[in-house]
């Protein structure tokens, strides 16, 4: 008895032992994570756009990056284009002449409200030094509910987490890799239903249950259900394929460099260098970045969030399968050579 005791404990040591490192080391990342990118913003090069035929708009712009990198000038023809940069989200703000003199600064706080703030004291500034007048107008404003900018934020995070969970759960239930590609698709089609729901109910408690965006519920409902799934299809990909390691892998890159780098909390131009780009290609940044241009900008530059969760779908759906056969191969294999040991015997 005792030997047994010692060899399970031989057995159960180095795994409890890896599992508690893995949650320091989870935690840690964590810690470093939030803290480095969000705890001192340095906001450099936020765009703002100006027609590179105004030549007093052009003169201030260049009067303020001379003192400052805060601010990066993006050049446009024409006005047109300067506002159609502005409604997809390519600027923060449209710095212009006013007809009858002075300047315009046309912003758009809904694609976050920190940076317009920011850009609005930096030309604010520049304008009274230059002495001319400054008109500041919000072209494509925050919600009332959503005074800060960041329910959209937190919605992507909520469904994001939900997908995520939900593989989690049926991988502890059901094994991380199905045993079969028809149990592969019980489980795609569980986390679809899994997601459908989540993007209903997150649609609803932002809209009429919270009052923050009531008028677009199926929008929300929509994007909800493909950033859940997304989630979920690359949680269950990487789970498939590696198992306990997959998880903390997931929470990696969903959770830990996911949320502060999605520009949810501050926008990409005031994190740190590392995590300035994140929001193209992450899960919860692209999430993020489909729910402010479904909701505030009538869909204009979300094309590249929609492709980009798609692509994850994609890639989570053949991770997943492919993941299955290869393991249903590998069982089948030893199977044939127990069958082929014993009948040698």
């Amino acid at each position: 008895m005792d030997d047994e005791a010692e060899l399970r404990t031989r057995d159960w040591l180095p795994r409890t032992a890896a599992l508690v490192l893995g949650t320091l080391a989870l935690a840690s990342a964590f810690i470093a994570a939030y803290v480095g990118a969000l705890h001192k913003p340095d906001p450099k090069d936020v765009p703002v756009a100006v027609v590179t035929t105004d030549q007093q708009a052009q003169a201030v712009m260049s009067a303020v990056r001379a003192r400052t990198d805060i601010v990066k000038p993006v050049g446009y023809d024409s006005r047109e284009r300067a506002d159609d940069g502005l409604n997809d989200r390519s600027v923060y703000a449209v710095l212009g002449s006013a007809p009858g003199g002075g300047l315009t600064l046309a912003t758009a706080s809904a694609g976050a409200p920190a940076a317009t703030e920011l850009v609005t004291e930096v030309f604010t500034e520049a304008a009274r030094q230059a002495g001319v007048p400054l008109a500041v107008t919000d072209e494509v404003p925050v919600s009332g509910g959503d005074p800060r900018g960041l329910v959209p934020f937190y919605l992507a995070v909520g469904v994001v987490l939900g997908g995520y969970l939900a593989s989690t759960a049926l991988g502890i239930s059901l094994g991380t890799s199905p045993g079969s590609l028809r149990r592969a698709g019980l489980r795609i089609a569980t986390l679809a239903v899994h997601s459908v729901l989540l993007g209903v109910i997150g649609a609803v408690l932002v809209g009429p249950v919270l009052d923050v965006f009531p008028h677009d519920v199926g929008t929300i409902a929509v994007v909800g259900a493909l950033a859940a799934f997304a989630a979920g299809m690359v949680a269950s990909a990487v789970q498939a394929w590696l198992g306990l390691l997959g998880t903390g892998i997931v929470i990696l890159l969903l959770v830990v460099l996911g949320n502060p780098g999605s520009g949810g909390i501050y926008a990409p131009e005031f994190l740190p260098p590392f995590l300035r780009g994140m929001h193209r290609w992450n899960v919860p940044g692209l999430a993020t970045d489909l729910l402010k241009s479904a909701i505030y900008f009538d869909w204009r530059g979300g094309g590249w969030a929609l492709t980009g969760l798609l692509v994850w779908v994609v890639a989570g759906l053949a991770g997943l399968l492919t993941a299955t056969m290869f393991r249903a191969r590998r069982r089948a294999a030893r199977t044939g050579s127990g069958r082929h040991a014993a009948a040698e015997r």
